[in-house]
Protein backbone atom coordinates (compact mmCIF):
# COMPACT_ATOMS: atom_id res chain seq x y z
CA UNK A 1 0.00 0.00 0.00
CA UNK A 2 1.54 3.31 -1.09
CA UNK A 3 1.05 6.05 1.49
CA UNK A 4 3.32 8.83 0.20
CA UNK A 5 6.07 9.33 -2.36
CA UNK A 6 8.51 7.52 -0.05
CA UNK A 7 6.48 5.34 2.31
CA UNK A 8 4.62 2.07 1.89
CA UNK A 9 2.84 -0.33 4.23
CA UNK A 10 2.78 -4.11 3.83
CA UNK A 11 -0.26 -5.17 5.84
CA UNK A 12 -1.94 -8.43 6.82
CA UNK A 13 1.07 -10.75 6.92
CA UNK A 14 0.17 -14.01 8.61
CA UNK A 15 0.97 -14.92 12.17
CA UNK A 16 -1.23 -16.57 14.80
CA UNK A 17 -5.01 -16.41 14.53
CA UNK A 18 -6.55 -13.84 14.68
CA UNK A 19 -3.38 -11.73 14.53
CA UNK A 20 -1.81 -10.44 11.35
CA UNK A 21 1.31 -8.30 11.37
CA UNK A 22 2.49 -5.34 9.30
CA UNK A 23 5.77 -4.17 7.83
CA UNK A 24 6.87 -0.93 6.21
CA UNK A 25 9.03 0.24 3.33
CA UNK A 26 10.73 3.65 3.16
CA UNK A 27 12.35 4.57 -0.16
CA UNK A 28 15.18 7.09 -0.49
CA UNK A 29 17.22 7.97 -3.54
CA UNK A 30 19.97 5.51 -2.61
CA UNK A 31 18.66 3.20 0.11
CA UNK A 32 15.36 1.46 0.81
CA UNK A 33 14.64 0.70 4.45
CA UNK A 34 12.36 -2.18 5.47
CA UNK A 35 10.63 -1.74 8.84
CA UNK A 36 10.07 -5.16 10.45
CA UNK A 37 10.69 -8.43 8.67
CA UNK A 38 7.53 -10.45 9.33
CA UNK A 39 7.07 -13.63 11.28
CA UNK A 40 8.83 -16.07 8.98
CA UNK A 41 10.92 -16.51 5.86
CA UNK A 42 7.85 -16.60 3.60
CA UNK A 43 6.72 -13.18 4.85
CA UNK A 44 10.24 -11.80 4.44
CA UNK A 45 10.31 -12.98 0.82
CA UNK A 46 7.12 -11.01 0.17
CA UNK A 47 8.44 -7.88 1.89
CA UNK A 48 11.78 -8.18 0.08
CA UNK A 49 10.01 -8.44 -3.27
CA UNK A 50 7.99 -5.28 -2.70
CA UNK A 51 11.02 -3.39 -1.40
CA UNK A 52 13.14 -4.43 -4.39
CA UNK A 53 10.45 -3.29 -6.82
CA UNK A 54 9.81 0.06 -5.13
CA UNK A 55 13.10 1.50 -6.43
CA UNK A 56 15.20 -1.03 -8.33
CA UNK A 57 18.92 -0.60 -7.78
CA UNK A 58 18.65 0.82 -4.28
CA UNK A 59 20.63 -0.70 -1.44
CA UNK A 60 18.26 -2.59 0.87
CA UNK A 61 18.46 -2.48 4.64
CA UNK A 62 16.05 -3.35 7.44
CA UNK A 63 15.21 -2.25 10.96
CA UNK A 64 13.08 -4.09 13.50
CA UNK A 65 10.84 -2.36 16.02
CA UNK A 66 10.97 -4.99 18.77
CA UNK A 67 12.06 -8.45 19.89
CA UNK A 68 8.90 -10.54 19.43
CA UNK A 69 9.08 -13.24 16.79
CA UNK A 70 6.26 -11.85 14.64
CA UNK A 71 8.50 -8.85 13.89
CA UNK A 72 11.88 -10.56 13.54
CA UNK A 73 11.13 -13.92 11.92
CA UNK A 74 12.29 -12.74 8.51
CA UNK A 75 15.67 -11.47 9.71
CA UNK A 76 17.50 -14.61 8.65
CA UNK A 77 16.20 -14.47 5.09
CA UNK A 78 17.18 -10.82 4.67
CA UNK A 79 20.61 -11.39 6.18
CA UNK A 80 21.08 -14.25 3.70
CA UNK A 81 20.47 -11.72 0.91
CA UNK A 82 23.39 -9.68 2.26
CA UNK A 83 21.23 -7.05 3.96
CA UNK A 84 22.08 -5.33 7.22
CA UNK A 85 19.39 -5.52 9.91
CA UNK A 86 19.28 -2.83 12.58
CA UNK A 87 17.61 -3.23 15.96
CA UNK A 88 17.77 -2.18 19.59
CA UNK A 89 21.10 -3.14 21.14
CA UNK A 90 19.45 -5.04 24.00
CA UNK A 91 17.39 -7.40 21.87
CA UNK A 92 18.25 -10.98 22.82
CA UNK A 93 16.19 -14.07 22.08
CA UNK A 94 17.34 -17.63 22.67
CA UNK A 95 17.01 -20.70 20.45
CA UNK A 96 14.99 -22.30 23.26
CA UNK A 97 12.48 -19.43 23.13
CA UNK A 98 12.13 -19.84 19.38
CA UNK A 99 11.55 -23.59 19.72
CA UNK A 100 8.88 -22.87 22.34
CA UNK A 101 7.20 -20.42 19.96
CA UNK A 102 7.02 -23.06 17.24
CA UNK A 103 5.72 -25.65 19.68
CA UNK A 104 2.99 -23.25 20.84
CA UNK A 105 1.97 -22.71 17.21
CA UNK A 106 1.73 -26.43 16.65
CA UNK A 107 -0.26 -27.00 19.84
CA UNK A 108 -2.79 -24.39 18.71
CA UNK A 109 -3.69 -26.31 15.54
CA UNK A 110 -7.27 -27.58 16.09
CA UNK A 111 -7.04 -30.66 13.86
CA UNK A 112 -5.27 -33.58 15.61
CA UNK A 113 -4.01 -35.03 12.32
CA UNK A 114 -2.39 -31.70 11.41
CA UNK A 115 -0.90 -31.34 14.88
CA UNK A 116 0.56 -34.82 14.63
CA UNK A 117 2.05 -33.90 11.28
CA UNK A 118 3.77 -30.88 12.92
CA UNK A 119 2.33 -28.54 10.30
CA UNK A 120 3.59 -25.49 12.19
CA UNK A 121 6.89 -26.38 10.54
CA UNK A 122 5.35 -25.30 7.22
CA UNK A 123 4.71 -21.82 8.61
CA UNK A 124 8.31 -21.62 9.83
CA UNK A 125 9.79 -23.11 6.64
CA UNK A 126 13.51 -22.25 6.52
CA UNK A 127 13.02 -19.70 9.31
CA UNK A 128 15.95 -19.32 11.70
CA UNK A 129 16.34 -17.13 14.75
CA UNK A 130 18.61 -14.28 13.64
CA UNK A 131 19.46 -11.21 15.66
CA UNK A 132 20.15 -7.76 14.17
CA UNK A 133 23.76 -7.38 13.09
CA UNK A 134 23.66 -3.59 13.55
CA UNK A 135 22.74 -2.79 17.16
CA UNK A 136 21.26 0.62 17.99
CA UNK A 137 22.20 1.92 21.43
CA UNK A 138 20.80 5.46 21.17
CA UNK A 139 18.28 7.32 19.07
CA UNK A 140 19.72 8.06 15.68
CA UNK A 141 19.07 9.32 12.16
CA UNK A 142 19.40 7.12 9.08
CA UNK A 143 20.25 8.76 5.74
CA UNK A 144 18.54 7.03 2.81
CA UNK A 145 19.84 9.53 0.24
CA UNK A 146 17.96 12.87 0.11
CA UNK A 147 15.65 11.44 2.78
CA UNK A 148 16.45 11.13 6.47
CA UNK A 149 14.45 9.05 8.93
CA UNK A 150 14.61 9.23 12.71
CA UNK A 151 14.82 6.18 14.96
CA UNK A 152 12.95 6.92 18.19
CA UNK A 153 12.99 4.80 21.32
CA UNK A 154 9.35 4.20 22.27
CA UNK A 155 9.41 1.61 25.07
CA UNK A 156 6.41 0.18 26.88
CA UNK A 157 5.21 -2.86 24.97
CA UNK A 158 8.76 -4.07 25.51
CA UNK A 159 11.75 -2.15 26.81
CA UNK A 160 13.44 -2.42 23.42
CA UNK A 161 10.62 -1.06 21.25
CA UNK A 162 11.47 1.63 18.76
CA UNK A 163 9.62 3.58 16.09
CA UNK A 164 10.68 5.09 12.76
CA UNK A 165 9.62 8.65 11.94
CA UNK A 166 9.69 10.05 8.40
CA UNK A 167 9.19 13.74 9.16
CA UNK A 168 9.26 14.82 5.51
CA UNK A 169 6.21 12.66 4.76
CA UNK A 170 4.75 12.74 8.30
CA UNK A 171 4.60 8.95 8.44
CA UNK A 172 5.27 7.07 11.69
CA UNK A 173 6.01 3.35 11.84
CA UNK A 174 5.24 2.35 15.44
CA UNK A 175 5.54 -1.41 15.76
CA UNK A 176 3.33 -2.58 18.61
CA UNK A 177 3.46 0.72 20.48
CA UNK A 178 0.21 1.31 18.56
CA UNK A 179 -2.14 -1.36 17.26
CA UNK A 180 -5.64 -0.96 15.78
CA UNK A 181 -8.72 -3.15 16.22
CA UNK A 182 -6.75 -5.61 18.35
CA UNK A 183 -6.42 -5.57 22.14
CA UNK A 184 -2.79 -4.50 22.73
CA UNK A 185 -0.44 -7.07 24.23
CA UNK A 186 0.52 -5.90 27.71
CA UNK A 187 1.85 -9.26 28.86
CA UNK A 188 5.52 -8.52 28.12
CA UNK A 189 5.70 -6.02 31.00
CA UNK A 190 4.08 -4.72 34.17
CA UNK A 191 2.65 -1.53 35.61
CA UNK A 192 5.93 0.42 35.40
CA UNK A 193 6.30 -0.54 31.72
CA UNK A 194 2.71 0.47 30.97
CA UNK A 195 3.33 3.91 32.50
CA UNK A 196 6.35 4.31 30.23
CA UNK A 197 4.16 3.19 27.31
CA UNK A 198 1.77 6.08 28.03
CA UNK A 199 4.72 8.46 27.75
CA UNK A 200 5.66 6.94 24.40
CA UNK A 201 2.11 7.48 23.14
CA UNK A 202 2.22 11.11 24.23
CA UNK A 203 5.49 11.59 22.38
CA UNK A 204 4.01 10.07 19.21
CA UNK A 205 0.93 12.27 19.41
CA UNK A 206 3.08 15.41 19.63
CA UNK A 207 4.73 14.49 16.31
CA UNK A 208 1.32 15.04 14.67
CA UNK A 209 1.74 12.31 12.04
CA UNK A 210 -0.56 12.07 9.05
CA UNK A 211 -0.16 8.28 8.86
CA UNK A 212 0.62 5.66 11.49
CA UNK A 213 1.64 2.21 10.31
CA UNK A 214 0.75 0.12 13.35
CA UNK A 215 2.35 -3.17 14.27
CA UNK A 216 -1.02 -4.88 13.81
CA UNK A 217 -4.27 -3.83 12.19
CA UNK A 218 -5.17 -1.19 9.61
CA UNK A 219 -3.03 1.84 8.84
CA UNK A 220 -4.33 4.89 10.73
CA UNK A 221 -4.75 8.23 8.99
CA UNK A 222 -6.44 11.51 9.82
CA UNK A 223 -8.92 11.30 12.70
CA UNK A 224 -8.19 7.58 13.01
CA UNK A 225 -4.83 8.41 14.58
CA UNK A 226 -6.18 10.15 17.67
CA UNK A 227 -8.84 7.46 18.03
CA UNK A 228 -6.22 4.69 17.86
CA UNK A 229 -3.96 6.38 20.42
CA UNK A 230 -6.90 7.10 22.74
CA UNK A 231 -7.96 3.45 22.54
CA UNK A 232 -4.46 2.38 23.53
CA UNK A 233 -4.43 4.84 26.44
CA UNK A 234 -7.75 3.55 27.73
CA UNK A 235 -6.52 -0.05 27.88
CA UNK A 236 -3.24 0.95 29.51
CA UNK A 237 -4.86 3.16 32.15
CA UNK A 238 -7.36 0.45 33.07
CA UNK A 239 -4.54 -2.10 33.36
CA UNK A 240 -2.48 0.26 35.53
CA UNK A 241 -5.47 0.89 37.81
CA UNK A 242 -6.13 -2.84 38.18
CA UNK A 243 -2.48 -3.82 38.28
CA UNK A 244 -3.04 -6.58 35.76
CA UNK A 245 -3.04 -7.09 32.00
CA UNK A 246 -6.51 -7.51 30.43
CA UNK A 247 -5.39 -10.85 28.97
CA UNK A 248 -3.66 -12.16 32.10
CA UNK A 249 -6.44 -14.68 32.77
CA UNK A 250 -6.14 -16.34 29.35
Amino acid sequence: MRLTDHCYAVTGLGYSSPWCVNAGIIVGDETTLIVDTGGNTLAAQTIHGYASAARPGNTLRAIITEKHFDHIGGNGYLRAQGMDVWGHAEIARTPEEFLAEKAEFNDSIPCPARRARQEAQAFFYQTKLTHPNCPIATETTIDLGELKVEVLFTPGHTRTNLSVWVAQDRVLFTGDCVVREYLPNLDAGGVDDWKVWLNSLERMEKLNPEFIVCGHGPVARGDEISAAIDAMRKVLREAIARGISPTASE
